[in-house]
C-alpha cells in the first residue's frame, strides 16, 4: 500500500488552517465539513505505577482476612486476589480512586521484585497534578517496600467526543499491522487476543493486544451509566465552553470515547528508544511524573499506529481521523516535551543472542526435566535459582508475559513432551 496522507484542513473561508473543521481529500476532491463534532475531553484516564523493591512484612499481616483497615493515613478494603492478577494482596479506596497491588506470586517477599502496582482512577488524575499524583504514590509505595524504585507504568489516553459515532464499516477502514478480525458482537466479556473486536452490538470496538499499544472505541455514554459514573462524567464534560462561555456539552447525545491504551512494555520500549533532540540522550521515564511531559507524543505516536481509512480512497486518512489526531485541542493538557524529543519505540530483536538462545535453551531444559521425570514444579522453582534467571524473565515480559506464563509454558510443554514423544531426550 501506498503511504497514507492526510486531508487538506481548511476554515471557512477556504483557507488553510489548522484550527479549520472542513476537510478536503486530496485524491478526490470530496469536502467534509466536521463543524458539528465537539471535543469534550482529552486527557490521561488510567495509570499503572510499577514498583520493585522488597515487601515490608508487617504490610502482609493486613491480609489475615478481608476487613476494612486503616493504612498509611487513608481507608482501604484489604483482600487476597486470583492468580491471573499476578500479585496475591489487593488494598483498594475506589472513593479516593487507588488500588494498591501487592507481593508478586512467582517471587519471595524477601527479594527485591516487582512487587506492587499502584493503580490510579480518573478522577484521582483529574483532581490532582502530576506532582501530587507521584508524590502520593511514591509515599503509599514506601510503606508497601523497602528499598524500592520505579519500574516504568501503564497508561491510558482518553478522548471524548460528540456529534460523531463510528460508522459500520469501522473494522475493515481501520489501517493496524494485522488484518485478523474478531467478531464478538453482544458478548459482554471475553478473553482478547486478536487485533480486533466488535462487542456489544456495535457498542464497542477494540483494536490491538492488550500487552501492546490498544483502541478502544466505545460509547461512553452508556458506559458510564452502567458503572453509575455519569454524573460524574457529565461534570467534566460541562467544563468545556466556546468563546462565549456556551455549555458545549449536549445532555441529550451520547460521547463517543476513542481510547489509547499502552502496556507498561510499550512505554518501556519508548523509554529505551526515545531521545532528547538537543542532547541525543534517551528519556528513559521511570515514573509516571517522568513520563508526563511525553504523553501527547506517545498519543500522537497512537494515531500513526491506528488510521482510519476514508471510504473514498483507500491511501487518505478519513477526515474525522485527520481531525482528532492532529486538532490542537486533542492533548493531555500536561506540560509536552513533544518538541523536544524524538520518538521511538526500542525494540528486543527474538533473533538476536538473548532471545534465539533462550528459546534453545528452555527446549532442551524441558527435554532433560522429561527424562528425569521432574515435574513442572519443581523445574520452575530451580530454573528461578539461576543467575541468568533475570534474563528469560525480561524475555518474556517483552513478550508481555509474566513470570506466571513461563511457568505455564513449561508446564504445558512438559505435558506435551511426555505425551506425545516420551521422555527420552
Amino acid at each position: 500500500m501506498s503511504k497514507i496522507i492526510n486531508q487538506t484542513r481548511i476554515n471557512e473561508f477556504g483557507e488553510i488552517n489548522g484550527n479549520g473543521r472542513i476537510f478536503v481529500n486530496p485524491r478526490t476532491a470530496t469536502i467534509t465539513d466536521l463543524s458539528d463534532i465537539k471535543i469534550l475531553h482529552c486527557g490521561v484516564d488510567t495509570v499503572r505505577q510499577m514498583y520493585k523493591g522488597r515487601v515490608n512484612p508487617e504490610v502482609l499481616t493486613l491480609f489475615q482476612e478481608p476487613n476494612i483497615l486503616e493504612f498509611a493515613g487513608y481507608t482501604w478494603h484489604a483482600c487476597r486476589v486470583g492468580r491471573d492478577s499476578g500479585y496475591q494482596y489487593k488494598l483498594q479506596n475506589s472513593d479516593l480512586g487507588l488500588i494498591l497491588l501487592i507481593k508478586n506470586f512467582n517471587q519471595h517477599q524477601a527479594d527485591i521484585g516487582s512487587h506492587l502496582k499502584i493503580e490510579v482512577s480518573p478522577h484521582f488524575l483529574l483532581a490532582n497534578d502530576a506532582e501530587k499524583v507521584q508524590h502520593t504514590l511514591d509515599s503509599l509505595a514506601d510503606k508497601v517496600l523497602d528499598d524500592w524504585s520505579h519500574n516504568y507504568c501503564a497508561v491510558h489516553v482518553a478522548l471524548d467526543v460528540q456529534g460523531w459515532e463510528p460508522s459500520a464499516d469501522i473494522v475493515q477502514r481501520m489501517n493496524c499491522r494485522s488484518q485478523k478480525i474478531v467478531d464478538m458482537s453482544g458478548i459482554s466479556s471475553f478473553e482478547f487476543n486478536a487485533t480486533a473486536s466488535v462487542y456489544g452490538r456495535g457498542e464497542s470496538y477494540l483494536f490491538g493486544s492488550p500487552t501492546a499499544c490498544q483502541l478502544s472505541i466505545y460509547n461512553k455514554t452508556i458506559q458510564a451509566k452502567a458503572t453509575d459514573k455519569l454524573d460524574y462524567w457529565e461534570s467534566v464534560w460541562g467544563l468545556q465552553t466556546t468563546d462565549l462561555l456556551v455549555k458545549v456539552y449536549d445532555d441529550s447525545a451520547s460521547v463517543w470515547r476513542i481510547e489509547l491504551r499502552y502496556h507498561h512494555n510499550v512505554i518501556k520500549q519508548f523509554a529505551q528508544g526515545s531521545i532528547d533532540v538537543s542532547t541525543g540522550e534517551v528519556i528513559n521515564p521511570m515514573s509516571y511524573l517522568s513520563l508526563a511531559p511525553h504523553l501527547d507524543g506517545i498519543l500522537k505516536y497512537g494515531f500513526e499506529q491506528f488510521k482510519l481509512l476514508s471510504k473514498e480512497h483507500k491511501n487518505v486518512l478519513s477526515a474525522d481521523w485527520c481531525l482528532f489526531s492532529s486538532d490542537p485541542k486533542v492533548n493531555t493538557g500536561l506540560f509536552s516535551l513533544i518538541d523536544e524529543t524524538e520518538y521511538k519505540r526500542y525494540y528486543k530483536s527474538a533473533s538476536g543472542f538473548s532471545g534465539k538462545n533462550i528459546e534453545l535453551f528452555l527446549g532442551n531444559f524441558v527435554s532433560i526435566i522429561a527424562r528425569e521425570k521432574v515435574g513442572a514444579t519443581k523445574a520452575f522453582e530451580a530454573l528461578k535459582q539461576w543467575d541468568c534467571w533475570a534474563v528469560i524473565v525480561e524475555f518474556f515480559e517483552e513478550k508481555g508475559k509474566t513470570e506466571r506464563d513461563i511457568y505455564r509454558w513449561i508446564r504445558d510443554k512438559l505435558t506435551e513432551r511426555v505425551v506425545r514423544w516420551g521422555v527420552a531426550v
